[in-house]
């Protein structure tokens, strides 16, 4: 996996939750918008001042951090 240079933390923004480069959109947010159908390019006209790459760290990010945690599963 390449740098993770977009994604920023910082306790005095959003709670200190994973954001795109300093600002107020959180990785969550840009997963949640593709989890909801919406493609990259949807996502990019409703947020014009994120950029491709921006989206495309938040993704490999969010994949990074599911990998990286073991999460206890309640059984069905």
């Amino acid at each position: 996996m390449g740098p993770l240079n977009r994604i920023t933390q910082q306790p005095e923004v959003m709670g200190g939750k994973a954001c795109i480069r300093g600002m107020r959109v959180t990785v969550g947010m840009v997963v949640g918008q593709i989890g909801a159908g919406r493609s990259v390019d949807e996502i990019l006209t409703d947020f014009p001042y994120l950029e491709r790459d921006d989206v495309m760290q938040a993704l490999r990010y969010a994949a990074w951090r599911a990998d990286e945690r073991e999460v206890t599963l309640a059984l069905a």
